[in-house]
């Protein structure tokens, strides 16, 4: 049995597996994030980012492919985490109480993620693999739409819901926990988590009900 295998094989290496691709993918998300603000400063400052993101094909190419290995490794962990956690059900109620300190984010962890699944697949199929007409016209005409906005503004929710609770969960699987500074961790994840899910949210919004957006 190979490294990664013995890793999956432990509860623990699971978690360690999950915290480590689960910072990854919000480093990413971050990173999306930092780029896609130049969209508040206009068109042209928007199309001049999409234009450098073209320069950088091939680099994009093999960050992709690197992002996709990661992601079905969460995935995959993820599930084998759930199903782990479904057969220990019975345990798990038998000790459970109003003081379990279980958050919504916690509570709808699997769910989240599963809806996170289903809007990158929609994201992509609509913005990545499709160039008919540039970035900013496809933004601006697919989120206009009041069904598409919705649906960006639900799954941007559950982005929030996932991330807040994910990236203290990460930690605590990587052992930076301390009674000292749990609280403040745990709080500066929410925090981070409602700062990324509310610039995200700006854009289905702008695009929903300011007619000039990105004109």
């Amino acid at each position: 049995m190979g490294w990664l295998g013995r890793t999956l094989n432990s509860s623990i290496g699971k978690k360690t597996v999950m915290a480590v691709t689960g910072l990854s993918l919000g480093l990413f998300v971050a990173a999306h994030l930092a780029g896609l603000t130049s969209i508040f400063r206009g068109r042209v400052a928007f199309a001049a980012y999409a234009d450098r993101l073209h320069d950088l094909a091939l680099l994009l190419r093999l960050g992709e492919i690197f992002l996709l290995v990661v992601f079905l490794l969460h995935i995959t962990v993820g599930l084998l985490l759930f199903l782990e956690n479904r057969r220990a059900k019975p345990i798990r109620y038998a000790v459970r109480n109003s003081a379990s300190g279980q958050t919504w984010g916690s509570q709808t962890m699997p769910y989240t993620g599963l809806c996170l699944l289903l809007f990158l697949g929609y994201h992509l199929a609509s913005f990545s693999l499709n160039d008919y007409a540039p970035i900013d016209v496809l933004l601006r005409e697919s989120l206009a739409q009041p069904a598409t906005g919705t649906f960006y503004l639900i799954a941007l929710l559950a982005l929030g819901l996932h991330l807040s609770h994910g990236l203290w969960s990460s930690l605590q699987s990587l052992g930076l926990s301390h009674p000292k500074y749990d609280q403040f961790l745990e709080s500066g994840g929410v925090g981070i988590s409602v700062f990324i899910t509310t610039l995200f949210s700006l854009i289905p919004i702008l695009a929903l009900f300011w007619p000039g957006f990105l004109g």
